[in-house]
């Protein structure tokens, strides 16, 4: 039963601490799937509260999934079930809403730019001449590393051409991007330091390769360099997989001195840096100067990768990746295994947009008009939200991460499940970390899919719903 104790604080209901704190012995195995929690009268009596704390925790943590009650047997952990229902209960969401109930819906669950800008008659016209200058080669002629002319773009117009073209393999999206080079890299057992929180499709990557992930909180200016550094002392790292500008969730962006210490780091301890280029195009503050990992990359140590589809167009699935030479061949090897080759029409549609000058005009115009969107968004957080929630100003990107305040008797979850109800869609913060339970008070809102009238309704049916709950 010592697992078990629990020292109450004064003025937060007591079932409300009980639930939590078994909730966390649960998610850190401390209390095992399917084991037996301790009889109501019996816990009551150990902790000297009435059996209605006992009760009532008991039932808060059956309606979050953490547990099954069994009448006439009793109370049983679920930690297996419980996150795993949650994200597959997520992702059903979104697969069950039409088109048009999704339209409805005020949705600050995007991560990609809308479609309201994409410049659709630029882009047919351009797909019109890649055609009629190619052929069928357009169609059917696959280039396995990519196409070679939308290599030799990508070097001139974003890299000055400081790379060879063979350092640059094209791949179905940040994603894949992640995937190849997990396998490529890390082996079972070997040892992944993550952002916390991060990114969950690369945890996803890392656990399935069998890698042992160790993770360090963000701040504002990117990784705690003191808790990175530890991890570093005391295990021999293959990896650290970065999002080096507006990181998701949190949409923190890496200092430039930060950037210079983590490369001599890599160099110290023999490790790679994944960077995962993210919404680098949307940058707002005038004081956040770009410059990747990559870019001040000395030492062959950094892995880039970088999506068109986030900030252009989610359907044209087209990024890039940029490998040390130790590892070119490796990689490109498992990116022929994996698909063969990426739309070779899409490739050459995107190398003659970007030698048209229309990708920089449309970037631009992002800028200007996301820019507009960000301001308002925070403007009318900071006024409505008030205290009940926290948040940093990222200074560009597609969205905010916000923070319940502890009166608030509510986690992210529940917010999504009512605000669900309501027609507001929100991105619930236990899916970017490796235990759920660190992630229950926080919770991520874009502002791509929506325009202003949106945001402040789903803004104030949020605020409603933490008002109910406020303690």
């Amino acid at each position: 039963m010592e697992k078990y104790f629990l020292f109450f604080e004064e003025g937060i209901p007591k079932y409300i601490q009980l639930q939590k704190h078994i909730k966390n012995l649960i998610d850190e195995n401390k209390i095992k799937d399917g084991e037996k929690l301790p009889p109501v009268r019996k816990f009551a009596e150990f902790l000297k509260v009435n059996t209605v704390t006992i009760v009532n925790a008991y039932k808060k943590l059956q309606q979050e999934g953490y547990v099954d009650l069994k009448i006439g047997s009793g109370t049983y952990a679920k930690r297996k079930d419980a996150i795993k229902n949650f994200k597959r209960e997520y992702s059903e969401t979104f697969k069950s809403l039409t088109s048009g109930k999704l339209k409805d819906s005020i949705d600050f669950t995007g991560e990609t730019t809308g479609n309201m800008y994409f410049p659709v008659k630029e882009f047919k016209e351009i797909l019109n001449q890649v055609l009629d200058r190619d052929g069928a080669e357009a169609l059917v002629y696959q280039e396995a590393l990519g196409f070679d002319g939308l290599r030799k773009t990508i070097n001139h117009f974003f890299w000055q051409d400081d790379l060879e073209n063979d350092d640059i393999l094209i791949v179905s999206g940040a994603q894949q991007g992640i995937d190849i080079v997990s396998k490529a890299l890390i082996n079972v057992n070997d040892n992944v330091i993550v952002e916390k929180p991060t990114y969950s499709g690369a945890l996803t990557v890392f656990n399935w390769r069998r890698a042992n992930v160790y993770e360090a909180d963000m701040q504002q200016d990117g990784i705690d360099i003191e808790s990175f550094e530890s991890i570093l002392k005391k295990h021999k790292i293959k990896c650290f997989y970065t999002m080096s500008y507006f990181q998701n969730p949190t949409g923190a962006t890496y200092s430039m001195d930060k950037k210079k210490y983590i490369l001599e780091l890599a160099e110290k301890y023999n490790f790679y840096i994944i960077e995962d280029d993210y919404l680098s195009e949307l940058i707002f503050d005038k004081n956040i100067e770009y410059r990747s990992f990559k870019s001040m990359d000395e030492n062959d140590r950094v892995i880039y990768i970088k999506s068109f589809s986030k900030i252009f167009l989610p359907g044209i699935r087209i990024g890039y990746l940029v490998s040390p030479k130790k590892f070119r061949e490796v990689m490109q090897n498992y990116k022929v295994n994996t698909d063969i080759s990426t739309s070779s029409l899409m490739q050459r549609a995107l190398d003659l947009y970007i030698n048209k000058g229309y990708w920089k005009e449309y970037i631009e115009l992002l800028k200007v008009e996301y820019n507009k969107r960000y301001l308002y968004m925070k403007d009318c957080m900071i006024e409505t939200f008030g205290d009940r929630v926290s948040f940093n100003f990222p200074g560009g990107g597609l969205s905010f991460f916000l923070k319940i305040h502890e009166k608030i008797d509510m986690n992210c979850k529940e917010l999504f499940y009512i605000s669900r109800e309501k027609g507001v869609l929100i991105t619930p913060g236990i899916i970017f970390f490796k235990k759920s339970s660190q992630g229950e008070r926080y919770f991520r809102l874009g502002y791509s899919q929506t325009d202003n009238f949106k945001i402040n309704k789903g803004i104030n049916i949020l605020n409603e719903i933490l008002i109910s709950r406020e303690a």
